[in-house]
Order: structure tokens, then C-alpha cells, then sequence
């Protein structure tokens, strides 16, 4: 095993390098809160692409992917490929219509606020921060055992670490910083990700030997017609498109590009690349179960298919080998961890200077570096505390299977209300739950309602496609029977930059838009 001092030492090194890059390349260029929260027109299509791909790319891909390649197959593994590729084709649309509708706009909570109200925001605001709060923790989770697996490292020493290193230079640049490490991170990780690929086949013996050793081991890990497999991988296209839909992460890249085509062309681009990235690192698991000692029944306290990537790394690599494909997984932790930390922030950062819009811009600048402080500390206590990468990312792709479709809906709906898209996104997320495995205890813990409940679904679809097909149709329908009549062109005027908000008050009206006629 490598020792653990080298180890850490080689992580220290990539992680100063990186946090000083993200400092030089945001330098200058953070004036204002306006700066640091959402680098307005900054991106051209390059830039763009990269950000999307690198922010996707984070340490989960060698992890969850695998993890659900490892259980489920290759049904499952396209699945996931889907589900990554969809919600990029989505924003490829929804994209101008947000700039369009909202041109001075942050993040999705104050849209959700201005278009909405008060009520169905709170909800949106609770759903996206802890989906975000669980990505996060779950990327932690996921370097922290990688690194312990690896050379042993104590892993509440890789939480800190990581977490120190990326706060330190998000706190500084704010976004401007993360768009720039991404896009260096992109040019490393992908040719590096592929030469994984390609020498992990070829040390195997060849694409040949490769499916020989799955087909003997475990078979229907092979077969698309698996249907445990087929059904793990419908849910989670499920999940993955209701939950990227309210992920602040994508709603700050939109503002972020420097136009409509831009936007429209590199979140094309980021489906297909996307797409291909999760299908290679889940296949990865499914080659594991067949080359390496993986153990995929969750229920065994040898489980392990949450490190099968790892696992099979060490079973066929050199240590320094496995070791430098550790240090590429720093790289990927890094580049969704200060996505996410500028996410987080963004969030309560735009709501505070709506709540108190005399605040100045220093001081918002100073929340934000604060929010980001106690986001970091608190994802590295839930980090050493969870198991699985795969079932953080459930619950948090749960929540917003709920609530996808009702938010955006309301994009183009001018008829429903925030009573109507509140309603369809608490029942969405009821049925949900009711069939959810990972909280069962404490949803049948529920007096009355828990003896009621159907059996739990071990394979997730029921609960990831009940909550989004439930939410969207009562969406629908609510949107059908309402007489309302919103003003979607009025949202322009209630959401502007927090500059104007620091310095003229802003709107503070919880209402809707007031509805006017403009057949």
C-alpha cells in the first residue's frame, strides 16, 4: 500500500496548485457582490462547455456510476447516461427562455420568489439547498474513502483538506474562480479519464477478456433485458432530470455565458460529452464485479461496490498507478465542490439582499464568504458519516424529482399559480417517499400514514418516476383548471442585480405578478 504520508502529501500538492490557480485566475476581477456571485456575460462557448462538463465530472462519476454498474448493469449504466445527458438538452432550451424572462436574474429561488410567491419559494429554497448540501456531501464522501482505500489516509483528514483548499480560493473569486479552474480541470481530466479507460482494457487483456471475465462471473450484468436492471436505470433518469432542474449550479452557468447561442450550443455540446463520461466510469463497475472481489449486496457488511472503480484498480494496477488516479479524482472533487460552494452561496446571497435591500455591497460580499465558511464545515461532518456515494445522491435527486417540473413550468405557463405548483410538488414528493427504501424507518415511523404505506421499492423507479410523473400531471392539471392569468413579462422588473437592489431597495413585494392581458 502507498504510505500514507506520501499520499497525503501528493493530495497537498494538487490541491495548493489548484487553489492558487483559482486565486490567479480570478484576480481583478471580483469588484463587487455582482462579480462574485454570478460573472454576468463572462463565458464564450469553450469556456461554457468546459464549466458544464467539469462541474458534472466530479469525484461521483467514479463512484456512484460504478456503484450502480456494479449492482445493476449495463441496463443500469445506460440509464445513467441518459438521465446525465437529458437535463443538459433541456437547459439547451430552457436557457434563453430564464435570460429572456429574467435577464437580471442570479438564481433559481428568485425566479421561484417572483414568480410564484412566498409560499411555493420557501419550498423551492429548502429542496434546492439541501439537494445541493447532499451533492456536496456525497463528493466528500467519495474522495475521503478513495484516499482511505488507497493509502489509508484518515478520512476526516481528506474532508478537511479538500474542503480547506477549495473554500480558500471560492471565498476569494467566487464564481469567476470556479468557471476558471474548470476549464483547466476539463483539459486534464478528460484525456486522463480516457487513458484510464484504455489501459484498465488493455492490462485486463483486451475488450475480449474484458467481457469474458463479466459474462462468467455475473451474466445478467451484461444483459440490457435485465429487468431489476432495466428498472434501476428508468428511475434514475427519473431523478437525474428532475433534480438537475433545480440545481442552482446550471441556473448560474446560463447567466454566466455571453448570449443565447452560447448557452443553446454548450449545454448540446455537455449532453453528449456528458452523457459518454457517466456510461464509461459506470461501466467501469460492471467490469469490477467481473475482474475484482466486489461485493454489490447493500445489505453485507463487506460491501464495497460503492469503491468498485478502486477496487479494480487495485486488483490490476501498480500502486502508483492507483495512486495517480486518486490525485485525478482530487482534480474531479474540485471541480463540483466550488461549483457547488458558489451555488450555495449565490442562494442565500441573492435572498439577503432582497430581504434587506439597504445592506452594502461589501457586506453581501461578506455573507456570501461566510455562507460558504459554514457550508464547507458542516458537508465534512456529514461526509464521515455516510456509507454509500450512491444513496446520498438518492435522497438528494428525490427531492428534486418533485419539484423539476412545477418550477419550470412556470416558465411558460402563464395560468399556474404558486399554490397549484406547491400542491403538485408536495404530492409528488409524498409518493416518493412512500416508496423510497433509504428512509423507511423513519417515513413508517410516521403515526397512522406508516401503517398505510406500500412495500418500499428496492430498485427506485416507483419512487423516483411517482415523484416526477405525479408532480408534473398535478402541475398540469392545476395550471388546466386555474383562471389565473400571470404576467411572465412583469418578472423582468421584480428580479434585477443585486447592485441596483444594494442601491435602490428593489422590489419587496411577496406577490405574484400582477396579471394584465396581453393577447
Amino acid at each position: 500500500m502507498v504510505t500514507t504520508t506520501v499520499a497525503l502529501a501528493l493530495a497537498v500538492v494538487v490541491l495548493v496548485g489548484f487553489a492558487a490557480l483559482g486565486v490567479w485566475g480570478s484576480r481583478g476581477q471580483v469588484r463587487s457582490v455582482e462579480d462574485l456571485v454570478s460573472a454576468r456575460n463572462a463565458t464564450g462557448r469553450r469556456r461554457t462547455t468546459a464549466s458544464l462538463v467539469a462541474s458534472v465530472m466530479g469525484v461521483w462519476i467514479l463512484f456512484s456510476a460504478p456503484e450502480a454498474g456494479a449492482g445493476f448493469g449495463i441496463a443500469a449504466v445506460i440509464g445513467y447516461g441518459v438521465g446525465e445527458a437529458v437535463p443538459m438538452l433541456a437547459y439547451a432550451k430552457l436557457g434563453p427562455r430564464i435570460r429572456e424572462l429574467v435577464p437580471d436574474g442570479h438564481s433559481l429561488t428568485e425566479y421561484a420568489h417572483a414568480r410564484y410567491g412566498t409560499a411555493f419559494y420557501a419550498f423551492v429554497v429548502a429542496v434546492s439547498a439541501l439537494y445541493m448540501f447532499v451533492f456536496l456531501a456525497a463528493e466528500l464522501t467519495g474522495i475521503a474513502s478513495a484516499l482511505s482505500l488507497v493509502a489509508g489516509v484518515p478520512q476526516y483528514q481528506t474532508a478537511v483538506l479538500v474542503g480547506g483548499f477549495v473554500l480558500a480560493y471560492t471565498t476569494y473569486g467566487g464564481l469567476r474562480a470556479s468557471l476558471f479552474t474548470d476549464a483547466v480541470q476539463a483539459v486534464f481530466v478528460l484525456p486522463l479519464l480516457a487513458l484510464t479507460v484504455v489501459a484498465a482494457v488493455l492490462v485486463l487483456g483486451g475488450p475480449l477478456a474484458v467481457v469474458d471475465g463479466v459474462q462468467t462471473t455475473a451474466p445478467t450484468l451484461l444483459d440490457p433485458g435485465f429487468l431489476p436492471g432495466l428498472q434501476f436505470g428508468f428511475g434514475l433518469a427519473f431523478a437525474i432530470l428532475g433534480a438537475e432542474l433545480v440545481n442552482q449550479t446550471w441556473w448560474q452557468r446560463v447567466y454566466a455565458a455571453d448570449g443565447d447561442d452560447t448557452v443553446v450550443a454548450s449545454f448540446r455540446r455537455a449532453a453528449g460529452l456528458n452523457g459518454l463520461l457517466v456510461v464509461a466510469a459506470a461501466l467501469f463497475g460492471v467490469v469490477a464485479v467481473g475482474h475484482a472481489d466486489v461485493v454489490a449486496d447493500v445489505t453485507s457488511s463487506a460491501y464495497n461496490a460503492d469503491v468498485a472503480f478502486f477496487v479494480l484498480l487495485e486488483a490490476t494496477f501498480p500502486e502508483w498507478a492507483v495512486l495517480a488516479v486518486v490525485l485525478l479524482a482530487l482534480l474531479l472533487v474540485m471541480s463540483s465542490v466550488d461549483t457547488l460552494f458558489n451555488a450555495l452561496a449565490s442562494l442565500v446571497t441573492v435572498d439577503l439582499a432582497r430581504l434587506r435591500p439597504r445592506t452594502s455591497d461589501r457586506r453581501l460580499a461578506l455573507a456570501a464568504r461566510a455562507v460558504t465558511v459554514v457550508v464547507a464545515l458542516a458537508a465534512i461532518y456529514v461526509s464521515l458519516r455516510a456509507r454509500s456515494v450512491l444513496r446520498l445522491f438518492f435522497l438528494a435527486d428525490l427531492l428534486g424529482a418533485a419539484v423539476g417540473f412545477p418550477l419550470v413550468y412556470g416558465l411558460y405557463s402563464r395560468s399556474l399559480t404558486g399554490r397549484g405548483a406547491l400542491a403538485a410538488s408536495a404530492s409528488g414528493l409524498a409518493v416518493g417517499l412512500a416508496y423510497f427504501p433509504d428512509l423507511r424507518g423513519y417515513v413508517t415511523a410516521i403515526p397512522v400514514v406508516g401503517d398505510a404505506l406500500p412495500a418500499a421499492d428496492p430498485l427506485y423507479l416507483t419512487s423516483f418516476a411517482g415523484a416526477f410523473l405525479v408532480s408534473t400531471l398535478l402541475a398540469l392539471a392545476a395550471a388546466r383548471v386555474s383562471d389565473a392569468t400571470i404576467d411572465l413579462d412583469a418578472l423582468a422588473d421584480r428580479v434585477t442585480r443585486l447592485d441596483d437592489v444594494a442601491t435602490d431597495g428593489g422590489s419587496r413585494s411577496d406577490e405574484v405578478p400582477a396579471a394584465r392581458d396581453r393577447r
